[in-house]
Parts: structure tokens; C-alpha cells; sequence
């Protein structure tokens, strides 16, 4: 008789969430993408990768309780159990930012497998028998050596875009590096999706910048669009993401959307269309 085995459990997929634009509302997708993710049963890992912190800040995480976190992890002992903080939301985790992330990419520049010190630590995930379904890099606004790492060892990119000119400007540049790792040090990456972040309907520049993107980019680009929101900019002073600090305002709606059309894509199965 054949015996009956179970299906092993499937590693997490790691999506980093990138633009080397500041203020473009990468850390903000970040949390509440996750946060979304979460809520809806989705166990899920935030990877903060950006020296500021601020994904670490606005789930709550003090800064006197990010002793070891992802620069231990760059450097020191790749482990995440040690370095993974619990937050307010069930199914949602952080690797924090510690202080001393803001020198990592100067240290790193002496290390072996530089570029494969984030991929080489989430290897070392136990998948066990609660595995995370889905690890989300916050990277830095830049495309330096930390940003370089995340994209190593993400199965894909995710990238906020603003709804204003210069962002626009500024991703083809993005794009190359993407195509650049994607041909020299990780095959499989390739671009997820687009998020269009800070749309103001009442700005006829919004509404070009979104036709622009979805012009070049079709599909790629998500339908959920990301409104300009005051409750979402209030959330991370009081240490929460908008889905617990107003869930009920655009923001929040916007952010639960977006999750349900992430996972729509995540589960469908057609190889993604080229865009290089």
C-alpha cells in the first residue's frame, strides 16, 4: 500500500519593498501591507532593513528593545528566533532595526558573500510547523549594499510609487538595478507589482503620473490605489499600523484591499510577463 505523506510546508516567500526614493510611502506599505496580510490569517515577518527604523517605530517596537536585530543578523549570528520581536498584531513579526544598521554598509564592504549575507541568514529559517507565508524587506532609500541584500534574497520586488512626477522619474533607475541583480546574482527575482501610494484625487497630476505608470507598466501596476490620508500619517507616532489605529478610514480600506489583491496575485500561477 502506498504510504501517505504530508505535503511539506512551502518556505515563506520574501518580497522586498523597495524604491530608492525617500518619502514615497515604502515603510508605511510595508506595515500595513503586513498588517493586512496578518489580519487576514497570513503569517507574516517584517525584515526593517532601514537604518532610520521606522518600521520598527511604527509597530511599537521601542528603541531600547532593539538590541540585537537585522544588523546581528547582517554580521554577527544569523538567527532570526533571536532577533524576531513579537507585535500588537497575532501572525505578524519584526526583525528590528538597531542602531548599528546605519554603519553596516561600510562594514559589510569586508565580508565574503557580501552581497548574500541577508539570503544566506533567512536560508537558515526552520520552516517547522508554523511557518511564515510571507517575509517583507523594508529597504532603505537607496540602492547601496543594504538595498543590494534585499534583493538577493527576495523572490520579488514590491515598489510604492508615489503619484507625483520626480517618482515616476526616478524607477526606471530602480528597474535597471532590479534587471541588473536579476542577471548577475539572483535569477529568480523578478518585479511583483507597483503600488501607486499618496493619490490625490483632487490633483490632476495623480491621475497622469497613475496614467503614465500603468502606460509602461500595464498590469504590473496594482488596481488598489493608496489615498493621501491624514490617519494613515498619524498611525506610526502612536506605534501601530492605520488598521489598528483607524480601521475604518480610507487608509485602512485602502491597505485591506491591497492585501486581498496581493494575495490574488501571489496565488496566481501564469509566469509573470517580461518588462525588461
Amino acid at each position: 500500500m502506498p504510504i501517505d505523506r504530508e505535503t511539506p510546508p512551502s518556505p515563506p516567500r520574501i518580497l522586498a519593498i523597495a524604491n530608492q526614493k525617500g518619502g514615497v510611502g515604502k515603510t508605511t506599505t510595508t506595515i500595513n501591507l503586513a498588517a493586512a496580510l496578518a489580519i487576514a490569517g497570513e503569517r507574516v515577518l517584517i525584515i526593517d532593513l532601514d537604518p532610520q527604523g521606522n518600521a520598527s517605530t511604527g509597530l511599537g517596537i521601542p528603541r531600547t528593545d532593539r538590541a540585537t536585530g537585522t544588523y546581528r543578523l547582517l554580521t554577527d549570528t544569523p538567527d532570526l528566533a533571536a532577533n524576531a520581536r513579537p507585535t500588537a498584531i497575532p501572525n505578524l513579526a519584526i526583525v528590528p532595526a538597531e542602531p548599528d544598521l546605519a554603519g553596516a554598509e561600510i562594514e559589510l564592504v569586508s565580508y565574503d558573500r557580501r552581497e548574500y549575507r541577508l539570503r544566506d541568514a533567512l536560508r537558515s529559517i526552520s520552516v517547522g510547523p508554523d511557518p511564515y507565508s510571507f517575509i517583507l524587506i523594508d529597504c532603505p532609500p537607496s540602492l547601496g549594499l543594504l538595498t543590494l541584500n534585499a534583493l538577493v534574497a527576495a523572490d520579488a520586488v514590491l515598489v510604492p510609487l508615489q503619484t507625483e512626477f520626480f517618482a515616476l522619474e526616478g524607477i526606471s533607475q530602480l528597474i535597471r538595478t532590479i534587471d541588473m541583480v536579476a542577471k548577475r546574482l539572483n535569477p529568480a527575482l523578478n518585479l511583483q507589482g507597483i503600488v501607486l501610494t499618496m493619490f490625490d484625487r483632487r490633483n490632476n497630476l495623480s491621475d497622469l503620473v497613475a496614467a503614465d505608470a500603468r502606460g509602461f507598466f500595464g498590469a504590473r501596476v496594482y488596481d488598489t490605489v493608496i489615498p493621501r490620508n491624514i490617519r494613515v500619517s498619524e498611525a506610526p507616532s502612536h506605534g501601530k499600523p492605520v488598521l489598528l489605529y483607524d480601521p475604518r478610514s480610507p487608509g485602512a480600506l485602502s491597505y485591506i484591499a491591497l492585501a486581498r489583491e496581493f494575495l490574488a496575485r501571489e496565488r496566481h500561477t501564469s509566469t509573470p510577463e517580461a518588462i525588461y
